[in-house]
C-alpha cells in the first residue's frame, strides 16, 4: 500500500501527518510530496521514508498512492498562498487513491458541518482516519 502525505508552505500539517502516522502505523512505508522544498524537509524529518518536491512529484505520487492526506487546500486551485497549481489539484482530485483533506482556516474555504479544530486535532483525526482506510484495505476491519 502507499500512502502519500502532500503539504506546502512550511510543511506543519505533513509533518503532524508523518509523526502520527509513523507511530500508528511504524512498518508502513510513507511518502511525502511537498509543493516547495521547505515543505518537503520538514516531512522528511518528521520520518517521511522518500519525498519529492514538486508539480511534476505531486502528479506521479498521486497517480501510484494508495492513500493521499494533506491539507483541503491541495485540491484548490491556486491555494496555498498560490503554491498549489492547477496541475497539482487536478492529478489529486482525478487520482483513484481514497483522500483525507483536512480542512485548515488558510484557503479562504469552509467546509459546512466541520468543527473548527487545532491543527494538532486535525492531525489526530486524520491519522486515525488514514489508519482505519488503511486496515480496510488490507482487508481488516
Amino acid at each position: 500500500m502507499r500512502i502519500v502525505i502532500m503539504d506546502a508552505q512550511g510543511g506543519g500539517l505533513g509533518k503532524l501527518l508523518v509523526g502520527g502516522l509513523k507511530q500508528a502505523l511504524p512498518e508502513q512505508e510513507i511518502v511525502c510530496v511537498g509543493t516547495n522544498a521547505m515543505a518537503t524537509a520538514a516531512m522528511l524529518r518528521a520520518g517521511a521514508d522518500r519525498g519529492a518536491t514538486g508539480e511534476n512529484a505531486v502528479k506521479i505520487c498521486a497517480r501510484d498512492a494508495d492513500i493521499i492526506a494533506g491539507p483541503l487546500g491541495m485540491v484548490l486551485a491556486d491555494a496555498m498562498l498560490g503554491e498549489v497549481t492547477e496541475e497539482m489539484a487536478k492529478a489529486v482530485g482525478q487520482s483513484s487513491a481514497a483522500r483525507v483533506l483536512v480542512p485548515v482556516g488558510r484557503c479562504n474555504t469552509v467546509v459546512a458541518g466541520v468543527p473548527r479544530l487545532t491543527l494538532q486535532e486535525a492531525a489526530d483525526a486524520a491519522v486515525a482516519q488514514i489508519v482505519r482506510l488503511a486496515g480496510e484495505q488490507n482487508g481488516q476491519s
